[in-house]
């Protein structure tokens, strides 16, 4: 449903790629799909959103929205290259250059919703089980939950706060940090990058005392 090339401007990677666009009856009907986790072979650093958006249902890309400002903060942070003149949501290429990084990607309910309060408590509790299955079986050295309200609401800890954790979860170092949805007015691009640095820099991926 994307499509695109692949080119270099000024010495960097660019990524030319039309996002499709859907009516709202279309994205409608991706409500309660499901999109892959992922989960490469050498994980270290496990980002956990919320769940897909309906946009990213139907792209079948982990924050695939335009909109979303994952990848902006991911850029920002260091993890991720800049692509000139390309939409700001992420692409399967960006994905492809996670894992080869040892960053994967899960979320706490697998099925989309147009917004994450429609989720219910007790799906959220669920989901936090579910995780603890998922970094067992894929052993990251740290996991990054993307967002406080639902990782209280996920593991009964109600007065829970940002930042790194005094629990481990299922052996990994456990960090919740921000979400990057628009919806959270108060965090900046800049923000979010500092924010998802710190559990890069635990995992090993960023260097520490740099970005």
């Amino acid at each position: 449903m994307s499509g695109g090339h692949v080119g270099r401007v000024g010495g960097r990677a660019c990524q030319a790629r039309t996002v499709p666009r859907f009516t709202r009856a279309e994205l409608e009907s991706f409500r309660d799909a499901e999109v892959p986790d992922l989960a490469g072979p050498d994980m270290r650093l496990l980002f956990v959103g919320i769940n897909p958006g309906l946009m990213t249902a139907a792209l079948q890309i982990h924050f695939g929205n335009p909109g979303n400002r994952f990848r902006p903060a991911l850029v920002g942070a260091g993890l991720l290259e800049p692509l000139d003149g390309a939409p700001p949501g992420m692409t399967e290429a960006d994905l492809a250059a996670l894992a080869a990084r040892g960053i994967g990607i899960t979320n706490l309910v697998a099925r989309a919703t147009a917004r994450a309060d429609e989720l219910s408590k007790a799906e959220l509790a669920e989901g936090g089980v579910r995780l603890q299955r998922f970094v067992a079986e894929h052993r990251p050295r740290v996991v990054a939950v993307l967002g406080v309200t639902a990782y209280r609401t996920a593991f009964g800890w109600p007065k829970a706060r940002a930042g790194r954790q005094p629990e481990r979860l299922s052996g990994a170092e456990l960090w919740v940090v921000p979400n990057p949805s628009g919806l959270n007015a108060h965090e900046t691009v800049a923000s979010l990058a500092a924010a998802y640095a710190e559990p890069a820099r635990a995992a090993g991926i960023l260097p520490v005392g740099g970005s």
